[in-house]
């Protein structure tokens, strides 16, 4: 299984919290009111975004006739979700949705990516990973930087270990020839691709899009990823980024509109052994 995330932890236990609370036609504001507190908090824990204590989710469980098995079950959740995140310490450099997206990555099984511009994060060197950080964020100072890149590498631990995070990186042919960080960057991050998919064949799956790809439906969209996890009660996730948004996406409905773009986008990939080629081919040329 993959590792424990408080991030994970707290949105299976507001899922599992809301489902029932739903399944008995028990309102927000009721459940509140009958352990004393307000709506809000309760919407909270059922969005993974408020902490709850052991005494208010025992009052809470028995209000929504949880039996001892669930309910003890609830309690390991609510325990996991209250530790320490290796995240925290950066918290202060990101946005909430930012914090929370990587705390789902880290838990989540298998994740899908789609490049459009870029070479995906999990799978950057720490030389184009700066690159990225000094020309996509000017703003940014170097010290807040360099930390932003020691998470992204901290990030791409999850690839190996025990249980390792399945990534399918789907890129386009333009992020493999984008001269990011100059040609000497760029040559280290392409053979970095390739030893990274050849050193990790049954996790890691690179695929290119080349430029002899007719249109597809992601072509003119920014990158995206969707995660999917180990236990069956949790639901797939979107996260995208834009310039000036991010978005993580809960609603059904757009998570399977994403899901069919990349598996369309897929269909105009190069193989395995034709994507590395490629790979190689276009890393010569920076040489």
């Amino acid at each position: 299984m993959a590792p424990t995330s408080p991030t994970v932890a707290a949105w299976e236990l507001g899922l599992r919290l809301r489902e029932r609370r739903e399944l008995m036609n028990v309102t927000a504001a009721a459940a509140a009111k009958a352990i004393r507190t307000g709506q809000s908090f309760v919407s909270g824990v059922e969005t993974g975004r408020a902490k709850i204590n052991a005494a208010k989710l025992a009052e809470l469980t028995a209000v929504l006739d949880f039996d001892e098995a669930e309910s003890a079950e609830l309690q390991a959740l609510r325990e996991a979700a209250a530790q320490r995140a290796w995240w925290s310490p950066y918290s202060a450099m990101y946005s909430g949705d930012m914090l929370r997206f990587i705390g789902f990555e880290h838990g989540a099984e298998t994740l899908r990516t789609y490049s459009a511009g870029l070479i995906t994060g999990l799978l950057q060197t720490e030389a184009y990973a700066m690159a990225v950080m000094s020309g996509g964020a000017p703003n940014v100072r170097l010290a807040e930087a360099t930390r932003r890149v020691e998470v992204r590498l901290k990030r791409q631990q999850r690839l190996a270990g025990d249980d390792p995070l399945k990534l399918f990186a789907l890129i386009t042919e333009a992020a493999l020839r984008q001269h990011v960080g100059g040609r000497a960057v760029m040559a280290d991050q392409l053979r970095h691709l390739t030893t990274t998919a050849e050193e990790h064949p049954e996790t890691i799956e690179v695929r290119v899009i080349p430029f002899t790809a007719d249109c597809y439906n992601a072509l003119d969209g920014s990158g995206f990823y969707v995660m999917d996890f180990a236990s069956v009660r949790l639901p797939q996730l979107v996260w995208q980024e834009t310039i000036s948004t991010t978005d993580l996406i809960e609603q059904p409905m757009r998570i399977r509109e994403y899901s069919l773009a990349y598996e369309q986008a897929m269909g105009f990939a190069l193989d395995r052994t034709g994507s590395l080629r490629l790979i190689e081919q276009i890393r010569k040329e920076f040489e």
